[in-house]
């Protein structure tokens, strides 16, 4: 039980303790934050070498969208969190940002994102911070609005903390009603620390049976063979080409662009 209580969900809601909690670790986060979505960005079974157009719900400051910009995707964000959009928009991430509550339906057309991935943000959803809220009423509305948005046979990745079997079930029911279908992911399924569960869905009429799939030990999925590495010189030549096509002010490339600063002692 005392455990339960540290929960962040069980603090506040989700717009206040997105920056009270997590602020205090932000740094800490980075790492794994992009750790987890370069795993969920592998689940979705992207084409290779061709850029998608991506939501990523619950995005927070846009950690994971730094990643998947990184990859040649194009995406848009969705956080209830104000404050962390703003955090966002400081960081000047390249993606598109949109306040909403996940529990209110994803407000998008039919068939307009190649895929999607959820960082930490659905279990959020099995909590009732309102006497208005019902989690099975908002999940499935969460759901069956996620399914519309997505192009036929696109997939769904959602990295969750489960409280307990009951709210995985929930989650997993209304995801099926809604139309999905997938399994489960347990990554390090004997560590109570380092335990992660990822759900993943897909739009298709081939519904995969709902599995649970357990893989001891996290692993370095893409091959960054032919890849720039991160700040390194390309890496920043590449990035500052990408915002000139999306038409946003860059500063004139120089032969000090990238170039390694000596340590200061």
């Amino acid at each position: 039980m005392a455990s339960s209580c540290r929960r962040p969900e069980h603090k506040a809601p989700p717009d206040v303790v997105s920056v009270a909690v997590y602020s205090g670790f932000y740094s800490r986060m980075i790492e794994i934050q992009t750790q987890m979505s370069e795993r969920a960005v592998e689940l979705l079974n992207l084409p290779e070498g061709q850029p998608c157009f991506l939501l990523d719900v619950g995005c927070g400051s846009g950690l994971s969208g730094d990643y998947l910009s990184e990859e040649g995707h194009y995406w848009v964000g969705v956080d209830i969190s104000t404050a962390m959009l703003d955090v966002a928009l400081d960081r000047e991430v390249e993606g598109d940002l949109l306040v909403g509550d996940m529990g209110q339906g994803m407000p998008f057309r039919p068939g307009t994102f190649d895929g999607c991935i959820s960082i930490s943000a659905l279990q959020w959803l099995c909590n009732a911070d309102k006497r208005s809220h019902s989690p099975p009423k908002r999940l499935y509305t969460f759901f069956s609005t996620l399914y519309s948005s997505l192009s036929r046979g696109s997939r769904a990745v959602f990295q969750l903390y489960p409280e307990n079997s009951e709210q995985l079930e929930l989650i997993t029911t209304q995801a099926m009603r809604a139309g999905f279908g997938g399994g489960m992911v347990v990554d390090y399924p004997n560590s109570t620390k380092a335990k992660k569960s990822g759900l993943g869905s897909e739009t298709s009429d081939r519904a995969v049976s709902n599995q649970v799939q357990f893989s001891g030990q996290r692993c370095r999925f893409k091959n960054m063979k032919g890849k720039s590495v991160k700040k390194g010189r390309d890496w920043i030549f590449e990035k500052k080409e990408r915002r000139r096509r999306q038409g946003r002010e860059v500063r004139a490339d120089t032969k000090y662009t990238g170039r390694q600063r000596r340590p200061h002692f």
